[in-house]
């Protein structure tokens, strides 16, 4: 394998000049059976690079607990790539950002009220370290100077938008060298002044990320890098979407446009992305500039790139692949040929199963126990001081009366809550929403039995308030007394095997079934041939807000607020015979049956 070095403006691969053109796939969104048809699909576009993100949540799911599995085998991608003749960027820093839910830091973390966030902390970095010393031996094999694909390593992610702790990025970059990694290593920040002084590492490689103005941006960093190769580390050739938005796009010809003015300064790119993939599970991040603007990210990771969510060519592939064959011949590379020449692999396609009935259901409030062992506590905690990281958290407690009516305060929900009084919906709280509903109630004599159902919608990935437990995070009051003696039922929804449906009745399935309560609704999709399982888009039209899962596996959240209106269903998890169904639902459905199409909706 190749050597990357830089000399001068340039970079160099084994001694002769290379330009780095590259796309960013996530291993972590993509399931593993559809990894080679995403790496093909790039160098057939005439990318001679792939990039990831390597998310430490994933694979340190629990302290001192890894995971390199299934989905999160970053070194079997790193080997396939490697074997298509990609040369690999690995960006493995603790923190990815990524739109990822907690930007890739785990969330128990936060269990920890003393520990300091992203720099020279030390039991922060006695985590970093424990993580690393695993994580960094698994990656030396792949790197070019031990003969593998990887080119190159990021020693922290947009740290300059963040702190200005540069022992801290030092002792990432130390930490990198003592445990081998010897190629080049970079960081990458915005093209501003306070970014570029902040983030940077003395002796390393600065790139910026920008989605337009090159000129301006590259100027920029040629101010604090007089020298060095130029390259734009995220090219932003699309856009992620939040809940309640619209769904972002951008034209294919002014992504070709402002391709074309870097390949024109010689400089090297990385495009954010080519492939977005999906959030599955709760693996969203969420947005957050302003306390009170809390934004969470949905499900699809489409990012309008130059393939879809679910892997097709778009406008983009086409456009960038024209640019990129006129500028093949001026940079070469014995990894590369003709983009014209390459021969894309054959479609996966889509099907449209039509509609499944869901035959069955099963209450969350009458079978709790049966999901979580209860715990009891003085005060409604956080997640993470009970070792859960994603999903659902109930609270439940007692309220003695009679009471007069009296306004009920959740201090500080995170993040979005259905409060029952006696198994009645009294309202929905929900965090950055101003609007929300006002919760009051009056107690009888014998009292009444509280219950609050809280949703992690997603921890933040960016900014200011990345510290982000979720729960209940502060008192629970009604009136001015607040309420203590809890049970709480941890619900991250991994393991549903423990739920007793009951088979809905014509009735129940056939008119809305507006719910006091949220209920798992179970159906079955038949697939008579093996030869039809394919992609397939699952279509919630009716329902309101919850979870789908197939066949045991967590597809991610719904909501009828949209703009994403589907959710993407890759062939792989799918199987001959009957395909289980179950959706979580919070708040009740139009018509208790799903539609499977063949085209995704993102509104």
């Amino acid at each position: 394998m190749a050597v990357l070095t830089a000399r001068g403006s340039q970079f160099m691969l084994d001694g002769e000049p290379f330009q780095i053109l590259s796309g960013a796939i996530h291993y972590f969104r993509v399931v593993p059976e559809y990894w080679e048809d995403r790496l093909l699909k790039l160098k057939a576009c005439g990318f001679n690079t792939v990039e990831t993100y390597v998310p430490w949540n994933m694979h340190e799911p629990q302290p001192g607990m890894y995971c390199f599995e299934g989905m999160a085998d970053v070194e079997k991608f790193i080997r396939l790539a490697g074997s298509l003749g990609l040369h690999v960027i690995v960006r493995p820093s603790p923190y990815i950002c990524a739109e990822w839910e907690f930007g890739g830091l785990p969330s128990w973390l936060l269990a920890d009220d003393h520990l300091r966030l992203r720099c020279n902390d030390s039991v922060f970095l006695a985590h970093v370290d424990r993580y690393y010393d695993v994580l960094l031996p698994t990656l030396k094999p792949l790197l070019s100077t031990s003969g593998g694909p990887v080119i190159a390593l990021q020693i922290e992610n947009e740290y300059g938008s963040f702190g200005n702790d540069a022992s801290y990025l030092q002792y990432l970059r130390d930490g990198m060298v003592r445990r081998g990694m010897d190629v080049l290593l970079f960081t990458s920040d915005g093209p501003t002044d306070h970014m570029l002084q902040a983030g940077s590492v003395p002796g390393h490689l600065a790139t910026v990320n920008f989605g337009s103005g090159t000129e301006w941006a590259f100027a920029k960093l040629r101010e604090y890098q007089v020298e060095e190769p130029l390259m734009c580390m995220e090219f932003w050739n699309g856009w992620f979407d939040h809940w309640g938005e619209s769904h972002h796009t951008r034209e294919a010809e002014d992504v070709a446009k402002v391709l074309e003015e870097m390949l024109e300064a010689g400089a090297s790119v990385n495009f954010y992305m080519f492939h977005g993939g999906t959030n599955f599970a709760f693996y969203n991040g969420a947005n957050c500039q302003q306390k009170d603007q809390y934004e969470p990210t949905i499900t699809s990771y489409d990012y309008d790139s130059l393939l879809s969510e679910s892997g097709e060519l778009t406008a983009k592939f086409y456009a960038v692949r024209e640019v990129l064959s006129r500028y093949s011949g001026s940079k070469k590379d014995d990894r590369s040929s003709e983009p014209r020449n390459m021969v894309l692999p054959e479609p996966i396609g889509t099907a449209a199963y039509g509609r499944v009935e869901m035959a069955q259901r099963a209450s969350l409030m009458q079978q709790l126990d049966a999901l979580a062992i209860p715990v009891h506590r003085t005060n409604p905690e956080p997640m993470e001081k009970l070792g859960q990281d994603y999903g659902f958290i109930s609270y439940q407690t007692r309220i003695s009366g009679p009471r007069e009516r009296q306004e009920f305060v959740v201090q500080e929900v995170r993040d979005r809550a259905m409060v029952f009084v006696d198994g009645l919906l009294q309202g929905v709280l929900e965090r950055g929403n101003p609007t929300a509903t006002t919760i009051s109630f009056e107690v009888p004599a014998e009292g009444t039995e509280l219950l609050i159902l809280v949703e992690n919608m997603g921890r933040i990935n960016y900014g200011p308030y990345l510290r982000d437990p979720k729960g209940i995070t502060e008192g629970v009051r009604h009136g001015f007394q607040f309420l203590y003696d809890w049970t709480i039922h941890c619900l991250p929804m991994t393991d549903l095997s423990g739920l007793s449906f009951a088979v809905l009745s014509e009735l129940e399935s056939s008119v809305r079934t507006v719910t006091e309560e949220p209920f798992f609704y179970r159906g079955s999709l038949h697939i008579e041939d093996v030869l039809d399982i394919k992609d397939t888009f699952l279509r919630l039209d009716g329902w309101t807000k919850g979870v789908a899962f197939v066949n045991g596996f967590n597809l991610g959240r719904y909501w009828n607020k949209g703009p994403q209106q589907t959710l993407y269903v890759p062939a792989p998890l799918l199987r001959l015979g009957e395909n289980e169904i179950i959706i979580f639902e919070l708040h009740g459905t139009a018509d208790a049956a799903v539609m499977f199409v063949d085209q995704p909706d993102l509104g």
